[in-house]
């Protein structure tokens, strides 16, 4: 003959069960007020950046080229040949026009713009309207041959921390990879991260995503 379970072992599970349920439900709701608050807390970080730059000097946007579908670059990609290359879509370009539009709006005033050589680079850059675009070799992909990430990183970082006492921003428009290796951040296309030289160091100020 089995032994008689306890009788207080339904009760105990009952209660344990109980508690189990309502510690899920209190993380759920945690959860739901984290997501309520994180699009506000956003939107205010970004009018302040807004702001911030607003006042010019010394700033450097450094921005991710718009929306081409893809990864890296065909395998007969050819600087000069934009036929070779990942190109922006026509929802890259359209992005491109209401980032520049965004710039505008605000009055944002801008010192510079320079561009990777890289096609989907130059186009965005242009399609800003913000300025004339100057070639900066130093902002090319490196994703296909990191053998001069270190060298074009550097030079980079050379011109942001001239960029200190320029009146105006400086807009550098270039490649997730390029970003990443100065910044460690990892943006999306067409978002943009801004950087501040305080003496022999860069300041990452904020993120600006895409309009």
């Amino acid at each position: 003959m089995q032994p008689k379970q306890p009788v207080y072992t339904k009760r105990v599970l009952l209660i344990l069960a109980i508690s189990v349920a309502t510690a899920w439900a209190s993380a759920c709701v945690t959860r739901s007020d984290e997501r309520s608050n994180a699009a506000p807390v956003r939107q205010t970080q970004t009018s302040s950046l807004w702001t911030q730059l607003q006042s010019g000097d010394g700033y450097v946007v450094m921005m991710r080229h718009t929306l081409a579908p893809g990864v890296g670059d065909p395998s007969n990609f050819q600087l000069n040949d934009c036929s070779t290359q990942r190109n922006l879509s026509a929802t890259g370009r359209q992005q491109a026009e209401r980032i520049g539009k965004a710039f505008r709006d605000r009055k944002i005033p801008i010192a510079s713009v320079r561009s990777s050589q890289w096609c989907r680079c130059l186009e965005t850059a242009k399609l800003l309207n913000l300025k004339p675009v100057q070639a900066f070799p130093p902002l090319n992909s490196f994703f296909n041959n990191a053998s001069t990430k270190k060298q074009q990183t550097e030079a980079v970082r050379r011109l942001i921390l001239a960029s200190r006492t320029t009146q105006g921003v400086t807009i550098l428009v270039t490649h997730q990879v390029n970003i990443t290796a100065l910044t460690n951040r990892v943006p999306a296309s067409g978002e943009s991260i801004v950087l501040r030289a305080k003496g022999q160091t860069i300041d990452v100020v904020g993120q600006l995503p895409p309009p």
